[in-house]
């Protein structure tokens, strides 16, 4: 009778030391990951006249559906001139601030932005302004995250390398109208 004790003994002794017991208390959460949110900047084009009236100052406000940050980079484009190219027109376009200098002052293209509008401005020496340097100017607005322009390596002074950055296109830039 010892020998079957001891044996029954042994087996509940094995089977206990091999069963596990409750779980114990769960780890600590992590810091949240980003949910695959396609981090993308934005262009705005939009023309018009610099005038007396408008105190040559155009502003835009951002859409209220837009969500711009103070982190992110915001640059303005003008349309510097338009030159043909193998028969095909091609813009070229010069980040602000753009100075020009003449024989009789100085005119230059700047903005400033706040993280509900942009505003493009002219400040100039000269006596009159002539219609081709207020008439008819083409901008583009262009916001940049912080995150994803900080994972790229783009000279984002030149439209044509942002815009090939994010994968747009002339057609992919939204048309704006500020009046």
């Amino acid at each position: 009778m010892k020998t079957v004790t001891s044996i029954i003994l042994l087996i509940a002794l094995a089977v206990m030391t091999s069963c596990e017991g409750p779980m114990g208390p769960p780890g600590y959460d992590g810091i949240d990951g980003e949910d695959g949110v396609n981090i993308q900047g934005n262009i705005f084009e939009f023309t018009d006249d610099f005038t007396n009236a408008n105190e040559f100052s155009l502003s835009y406000s951002f859409p209220s559906n837009f969500e711009i940050y103070s982190t992110d980079i915001v640059m303005v484009y003008i349309l510097w001139e338009q030159v043909d190219y193998g028969g095909e027109t091609v813009d070229v376009w010069r980040a602000l601030p753009q100075t020009v200098v003449l024989n009789d002052g100085v005119i230059q293209y700047n903005f400033d932005h706040t993280v509900y509008d942009v505003r493009v401005f002219i400040e100039e020496t000269v006596g009159n302004l002539l219609p081709e340097e207020t008439q008819n100017q083409t901008f583009r607005i262009a916001v940049l995250p912080a995150a994803w322009a900080s994972t790229k390596s783009i000279d984002i002074k030149d439209m044509n390398a942002v815009m090939k950055s994010m994968e747009m296109t002339s057609k992919s830039v939204k048309k704006i109208s500020i009046k």
